[in-house]
């Protein structure tokens, strides 16, 4: 039997050779994990045991705009919610100060990557953009790559991939780790999430065995989906991912974070999706580094949730 390895979380992820076998192997069992589903997906009624889970969420936040009518002006709107995602009224109904807390970071398409530098200077807020053909993934290689490298040299900290999903539903696993590995080589230093789509992917054999080749060419995190998608993130989809990190964490000792996204709207999704990271996978990895929620909506709801639960 295999010893497990220590698990380390490094700025990027070096990714290890192919390993077909692995892949060859892997199988989800699908009643087990919608059993789990079902169970996630009843969290009961939000209530003030539930504050300091909602208030993570909005820490492990991606605020994202990627709406074909962003401007500048809709952009430094945003960058002021991320530094300040709570009214100061909420904040001191909560006990709180402007600045106790703020979202992990932005997540906008490139031409604002420079408009979201400024207003997030000093703050420790990433700037996240998406790349490589978002969302459809279709271009041609030489085309996604560049696009990278352009965000790279713009200053974004954090590239959003989208993979070609027929790479998935073919079954060519070679093609999918040498198209993400030479993603990771573009990105460089910084933090590379791999979007898998998953509501694309058909099963949940072929979510398990993307996910697994993404970390294996070298992804930073993996991550559900677009948000422009027909199926965006399911819990089912979650719970295959995350099942997939503690694998490979455990055989290689590098720990890979997770990113919902797409379709998550409320306070009671944030709460399942943290409930999934905690049980798959350990309140370790309920932070930053290692677990998103892209969203753009939710923060309303949670912010409505807080203020009546401090009322």
């Amino acid at each position: 039997m295999e010893t497990p390895k220590k698990s380390t979380v490094g700025h990027r992820n070096p990714g290890i050779p192919l390993d077909l076998a692995w892949i060859k192997d892997t199988r989800v069992d699908v009643p087990a994990v919608e059993r789990a589903a079902e169970s996630f997906g009843a969290p009961g009624a939000i209530t003030k045991d539930s504050r300091p889970s909602l208030l993570r969420a909005i820490t492990v936040m991606d605020l994202t705009t990627l709406a074909a009518a962003d401007t500048h002006e809709r952009v430094r709107r945003l960058c002021a919610k991320a530094r300040q995602p709570l009214p100061t009224g909420v904040l001191q109904l909560l006990g709180l100060e402007p600045g106790d807390f703020q979202v992990a970071a932005v997540c906008i398409y490139h031409p604002f990557i420079k408009t979201a530098r400024e207003e997030l200077h000093g703050t420790g807020i990433k700037v996240a953009t998406v790349s490589a053909d978002f969302p459809k993934g279709l271009a041609p290689m030489k085309e996604r790559v560049a696009q990278i490298r352009s965000s790279v040299e713009a200053g974004a900290d954090e590239i959003d991939v989208v993979i070609k999903r027929d790479h998935v539903l073919q079954s060519n696993w070679q093609a999918l780790y040498d198209e993400v590995a030479a993603f990771r080589a573009a990105c460089g230093d910084k933090l590379m999430k791999v979007i898998l789509g998953t509501g694309e992917l058909q099963t949940l054999d072929n979510i398990a065995r993307a996910s697994l080749i993404a970390m294996m060419a070298g992804a930073d995190f993996i991550k559900t989906s677009t948000g422009k998608e027909t199926i965006n993130a399911t819990l089912p989809a979650a719970i295959v991912m995350t099942r997939a990190i503690r694998e490979y964490t455990e055989k290689t000792g590098r720990a890979i974070g997770f990113k919902p996204a797409g379709g998550i709207r409320t306070a009671a999704q944030a709460i399942e999706y943290l409930s999934v990271v905690k049980e798959e996978l350990g309140s370790r990895w309920l932070a930053p580094k290692l677990f998103r929620i892209g969203a753009s909506s939710m923060l309303d709801d949670i912010e409505r949730h807080l203020q009546q639960l401090a009322g």
